[in-house]
This record gives structure tokens, sequence and C-alpha cells, in this order.
């Protein structure tokens, strides 16, 4: 997990996630508008699957918040 990035901006509302089980563009898109969830302590953020990010099965995952710097390298559920 990481913000997409780029030049020179940083979106921390949008992230590249990589789950284990997805590893093309295909099975990357079956996954496109659910939902998923980053929880540590009391703290949960959902986001939403906008799309598939390259071709080796990265997906675009956008939050309401912002993702803070802990989140990162860390794993997320995906819920429905």
């Amino acid at each position: 997990m990481n913000y997409r990035i780029g030049i020179g901006t940083q979106n921390p509302k949008e992230c590249l996630i990589q789950f284990a089980h997805v590893n093309s563009v295909s099975l990357a898109g079956q996954h496109v508008n659910r939902k998923v969830v980053w929880k540590q302590g009391n703290v949960k953020l959902i986001g939403k699957i906008a799309g598939p990010h390259g071709k080796n099965g990265v997906v675009k995952v956008k939050f309401q918040k912002g993702v803070p710097g802990q989140a990162l390298g860390t794993t997320v559920e995906l819920v429905e």
C-alpha cells in the first residue's frame, strides 16, 4: 500500500494496493467498486476501489479522508 504520486505531487486520499491473489489486470478489474477497510486500534478508514493501475494487478483506492503514514505498508481488508 502506498500513496498515488506524480512528479511533484502526492495524493494522500488515493492509494495503490496490491492484493496477494491478484496478479493481472483482468483479476484487478473484478474488484472495481468494492470497498476496503484499514483498521488500527479505534481508527477505521473506508475506501472504494476505483480501478486497476498498470498491468500487474495493482488497484487504485480512493479514501474519504487522507490516509496516515502509519498505514503505508500495512494490510487492508476487502469488504463486499
